[in-house]
């Protein structure tokens, strides 16, 4: 499916791109790739040149992709959160009539795909952007009768911005009647896409971008007009496999024989294959974010993998799995996917051994957090006012189960919601925004603030973003400051990465800062908004804590930090750096203490 894809469109002469990471290297405001067009960002506002980066105007790819908006649905049959799209551009060259015709002829001559079953969805218009009538016309010139393309608003047919700010537009969706006879089983006389019988699924979705979205929420007329779309690769697969769910496609044949994994739809225990998809979901996409940079951690990108992990872990406890399940079934998905994938066996030691430690950080506590968490309801529960409809978990008690055994929010309100009931999640927001302003005393203090203490270990500042970065270029980008603590006769730093460092790798970064220091970099500070700063790469420790403005420092065209300083002038003044000692500073992070000028 993929080869007829990319085949098609070559001969239309389509060019064709690598898939991009999983982490944006050029969009700030959004922390996972969540659709195709966010590496092509800056080409459908127009402000790079396609045919200058690549010779063409007309591109396609088969881009990675992880979205968590929909999270509380995987397990149905049609949703994921790791999954590829299929996509074909015209970034200011052929529009809506071109892709349309594309996207019937590749379905019906190319797949074989039966016409009759084909329902439309296009804009119906809104106060501000009109109706899509050229869409209409173009789908009916196709052959789709009238009664068969519905309409809809902004909500299901007006797609983008991906962020809060970019270029965005009317779509059009092309859906696939699953059910041979229609109307069979539906009694809704206006049954088509969007009704609830689950005879429909979404297999392309072509948007059509004539707009920017701006900072006061206006939509823009782009200059040039661009066409992006979308197909879901695991959806149409089903289509092609006749299967009615995207898990029973040979995409998910990985897991099919696993003990104790559920896998066929017509099973009498539905709770056991919606665990069993969910858990074969999350490590599917757990290994793909960890193979592009990403580890466990509290926040950010880290978070969202450490909950999906957690989670499979959770539910793989609850159906009995063997303790391995884990690792097995991560060690199936990079099996079956490096052919295409190759950097899952690039990293598969990696992430086998985030995986492991990951685990292992959590079957300690989860044991003693189900405890913690049913004495907790019991009590509640024998406290419940006689006629209380609902009953609401504290948000003290669930930053609690947060903080000491790991549980994330999200795991805790499914707890919950099984049993019919809420979680406080203002009170689980004020105890963790107080344990923040804790935690953030302990970093400023740890950094030395900008008093006297400060300008004394403004060595120490310099030398820990070199190292930051050098960390970085030697290790790989998933090294992410963890922690810091700066005097005038050493620095420690902590940093996420999985292993220890070999002597070969420590000699590296020492190299490295060293010439950085010969080199004698100028150390420079910009005043600038935070949005700003991010945009022009610059590293931070806590995303939150920052202010409209912040101050950046660049060291040369090396590296570039958000930070209170204060830093040296240029980087002759450190004389030399030298790690004194690794060693592990918890689960998934190490620990160097290093000297300067000796």
């Amino acid at each position: 499916l993929r080869k007829k894809f990319i085949d098609y469109f070559k001969k239309s002469e389509h060019l064709q791109i690598p898939s991009s990471s999983l982490v944006p290297d050029n969009d700030p405001s959004v922390l996972l790739t969540t659709a195709g067009m966010q590496q092509l960002k800056d080409y459908l506002t127009g402000e790079k040149d396609p045919i200058v980066d690549f010779g063409s105007q007309k591109l396609i790819s088969v881009q990675k992709c992880f979205r968590t908006a929909d999270i509380d649905a995987v397990g149905d049959g049609a949703h994921l959160t790791f999954f590829e799209m299929l996509g074909n551009w015209s970034l200011g060259n052929y529009f809506k009539r071109e892709a349309i015709e594309y996207a019937f002829d590749f379905f019906t001559k190319e797949l074989k795909l039966d016409p009759a079953r084909f329902w439309i969805t296009v804009f119906e218009g809104s106060d501000h952007i009109p109706r899509d009538e050229e869409s209409i016309r173009d789908w009916i010139e196709q052959g789709i009768p009238k009664e068969r393309i519905k309409e809809f608003g902004m909500k299901d047919n007006f797609w983008g911005p991906v962020g809060k700010t970019g270029p965005c537009g009317p779509s059009s969706e092309l859906h696939y009647d699953l059910d041979k006879e229609a109307g069979k089983d539906c009694k809704n006389p206006n049954c088509g896409p969007n009704c609830k019988c689950g005879r429909f699924i979404e297999i392309w979705n072509l948007v059509f971008m004539e707009y920017k979205k701006d900072e006061k929420g206006s939509y823009v007329k782009l200059e040039q007009k661009n066409v992006d779309t979308g197909v879901g690769f695991e959806r149409l697969l089903a289509v092609l496999n006749q299967k009615c769910s995207v898990y029973e496609t040979d995409l998910f044949d990985w897991a099919k024989s696993y003990e104790g994994i559920e896998f066929d739809s017509s099973s009498s225990d539905q709770e056991k294959l919606r665990l069993s998809r969910i858990i074969c979901d999350h490590l599917r996409g757990a290994v793909f974010l960890i193979a592009d940079g990403v580890l466990p951690a509290r926040d950010d990108r880290g978070y969202i993998l450490r909950r999906i992990i957690r989670r499979a872990i959770k539910h793989g406890s609850t159906l009995k799995l063997k303790d391995s399940f884990l690792l097995d079934l991560a060690s199936k998905v990079i099996d079956f996917y490096q052919e295409v994938y190759p950097e899952l066996e690039t990293n598969r030691k990696l992430i086998l051994q985030a995986l492991t430690e990951e685990d292992q950080k959590f079957r300690k506590t989860l044991k003693a957090g189900m405890k913690f968490f049913n004495q907790y309801v019991d009590q509640v529960v024998s406290k419940r006012t006689s006629g209380q409809e609902k009953l609401v978990l504290d948000g003290t008690e669930v930053f609690r189960l947060y903080e000491t055994y790991g549980f994330p929010l999200e795991l805790t309100e499914e707890l919950v919601k099984e049993k019919g009931w809420e979680v406080d999640k203002e009170g689980f927001k004020k105890a963790f925004k107080k344990h923040q302003k804790i935690s953030r005393a302990g970093v400023k203090k740890k950094f030395g603030g900008v008093g006297e203490w400060g300008k004394k270990v403004a060595p120490q500042h310099t030398a820990t973003h070199l190292l930051h970065q050098a960390l970085r270029d030697v290790l790989g980008k998933h090294v992410k400051q963890a922690g810091s603590d700066l005097n005038p006769e050493r620095l420690r730093f902590d940093f996420t990465h999985p292993e220890v460092l070999s002597k070969r790798e420590i000699e590296k970064i020492e190299e490295i800062i060293n010439q950085k220091i010969k080199d004698d970099l100028p150390v420079v500070k910009k005043e600038m908004d935070y949005k700003q700063a991010i945009k022009e790469g610059a590293a931070g420790l806590f995303k939150d804590k920052y202010k409209d403005k912040v101050s950046v420092y660049k060291i040369g065209d090396y590296s570039c930090e958000i930070c209170a300083g204060p830093h040296v002038k240029s980087t002759g003044e450190l004389k030399s750096f030298k790690i004194k000692k690794e060693k592990s500073s918890s689960r998934g992070v190490r620990r160097v203490k290093a000297v300067v000028g000796n």
